[in-house]
């Protein structure tokens, strides 16, 4: 079975418990602050992923590192997860967490590149044009590349909008050479 689907597995396992016990937004921020620690520490994520490393060891280090900064529900996950041979898990099970708790609530991550910064006006047009057609609330992560000239290119999920002047320029030169041969 895949990484991904055993993840997905406990992360839907966790969602039921903290919902059942009424803490899924604090869980959520527990799962926040997990992914933001280990994304800035590659040490631990080898940690948890050894296999040679012991059980109680990697226990250790977790609790010495997120107990009293996360709830007693989340502490215990890690626990139960690491006592199961499944810290090498933790960190997908996290984020497959945080996705399936936005798509539960209806969050809708958008990623915008642009050429230059974005204007307050020109920021909260595109979350309203990507809220209208996905009815949900939009958490809009912006990027600056000078090399796309001009204009930008806009990721939901799994659609792209590209309105960049470098990939019209790239249309544009691959048309010319396919006119050019024929």
């Amino acid at each position: 079975m895949s990484e991904i689907t055993v993840a997905s597995r406990y992360a839907k396992s966790l969602i039921d418990l903290a919902e059942e016990q009424n803490v899924l937004e604090a869980i959520k921020l527990d799962m926040l602050f997990f992914v933001k620690t280990l994304k800035e520490n590659t040490q631990l994520q080898a940690v948890l992923r050894n296999p040679i490393i012991s059980h109680d060891k990697k226990l250790k280090v977790l609790q010495a590192i997120f107990t009293g900064k996360v709830s007693p529900v989340t502490d215990s996950f890690f626990k139960i997860m690491v006592d199961k041979s499944r810290a090498e898990i933790l960190y997908p099970t996290a984020t497959e967490f945080i996705s399936q708790y936005n798509i539960k609530k209806n969050i809708v991550n958008a990623r915008v590149v642009s050429a230059a910064h974005l204007s307050d006006a020109n920021r909260q047009q595109i979350i309203s044009e990507v809220n209208a057609i996905t009815k949900g609330e939009v958490i809009l992560t912006e990027k600056v590349d000078a090399s796309l000239i001009g204009g930008f290119v806009l990721t939901v999920g799994d659609r792209q909008i590209d309105t960049s002047v470098a990939n019209s320029l790239q249309k544009l030169k691959k048309d010319f050479a396919q006119k050019v041969i024929q």
